[in-house]
This record gives C-alpha cells, sequence and structure tokens, in this order.
C-alpha cells in the first residue's frame, strides 16, 4: 500500500536528538512492501530543517540517502497546485504549513489514506474528499 512521507518523519529517522527518533526508525524497520512516497516540497524543507539542526554537510547526505533509497518522489501537479490553494482558503483560519497542504492535495489526487509524519495537528483538521479521515502512522 503506498503512504506519503512527511518532512517530521524523514528528519527524525536519521536526527538522533529528536524525540521521535526511535519511533521513527522502528516503522522504517518494519517498512515491509509499502511503497514510501515523498512529496517534492518535503525534500527542500526537510533539507532547511536538517542544515539548520544539524549541519549542511549532513543536510547533503541526507538527500543523497533519500535519492538512493527506495522512495519515489513526486513533484506537485497543477491539479495539486490548485487543490492546495482550495485547502488553503477552506482551512484559512488554521494557517496550514505548505508542506501538509500539498501533502494532503497529493493524497487525494493518488488516493492515497496513509501518511507517515508526527505532526498529526493539520492532518487531524483535514477531511479528504477520497475518504473520512488521512491514516497517521506510525
Amino acid at each position: 500500500m503506498p503512504t506519503l512521507i512527511d518532512t517530521n518523519f524523514l528528519l527524525a529517522s536519521i536526527y538522533t536528538r529528536d524525540q521521535n527518533h526511535k519511533k521513527a526508525l522502528e516503522a522504517i524497520n518494519v517498512w515491509g512492501s509499502s511503497t514510501g512516497i515523498v512529496p517534492a516540497p518535503v525534500l527542500q524543507e526537510l533539507f532547511y530543517m536538517a542544515t539548520i539542526r544539524i549541519n549542511y554537510v549532513q543536510a547533503i547526505n541526507l538527500l543523497e540517502r533519500i535519492l538512493n533509497a527506495s522512495f519515489d518522489i513526486q513533484d506537485l501537479t497543477e491539479v495539486d497546485m490548485r487543490r492546495m490553494v482550495e485547502i488553503m482558503r477552506q482551512y484559512a483560519t488554521a494557517s496550514f504549513d505548505y508542506t501538509d497542504v500539498a501533502i494532503m492535495a497529493m493524497s487525494e489526487r493518488l488516493n492515497i489514506r496513509q501518511v507517515y509524519t508526527f505532526d498529526h495537528r493539520d492532518f487531524r483538521i483535514f477531511r479528504p474528499r477520497h475518504c473520512d479521515y488521512l491514516e497517521l502512522l506510525p
């Protein structure tokens, strides 16, 4: 079953001081046959956060590891971006994060119900069109 991967999950998997580091590693170890899809905006946010929290060289290494792993990196389509605007307008008072909204729109387009994330706030508020709610893992 395909799953979408959020920035904080990937960062937690390599940043040993992250409170969710062990949970992320455990989830990766039991990953199974899931196809991990990383939306392109996640990479930009991840690189920035890794640079700030760790250092520039480790951010480069992390990007390289993700590119060499079996993740499916997906660019946003125009359909995704138009849906993102709709979602942001609909939930304007919640001020959703751009990358989270990209994941939301992509989940609808790809009919994906599972997201690996430790940031539940935006995803718990959002009501997707293709299912009742998104299942947040791990």
